[in-house]
């Protein structure tokens, strides 16, 4: 049916309501989100004390965040004219 949407879990395809399948996914993809900004942050101090270790100097322009891709929209919104 229109409404519905095959899943795979694992190694079992399960037929779901396609909004409760676009949720799921939805929640997934802020989960996974959520853990990579994480371990860019633990990756930025961990690479700051291997520097500081090895007696270098800190890296410049290291602890620069992304831009959200709302920024992105209104950079290229910009740079289109």
């Amino acid at each position: 049916p229109a409404e519905k949407a095959m899943v795979c879990f694992g190694s079992m395809f399960i037929e779901l309501p396609k909004a409760k399948t676009r949720e799921m996914l939805r929640q997934d993809q802020e989960e996974l989100d959520e853990e990579i900004n994480k371990l860019r942050k633990e990756l930025r101090v961990k690479v700051n004390r291997l520097y500081e270790a090895q007696g270098k100097p800190e890296l410049k322009g290291f602890n620069l965040n992304p831009m959200s891709a709302e920024e992105m929209k209104l950079i290229n919104r910009i740079l289109e004219g």
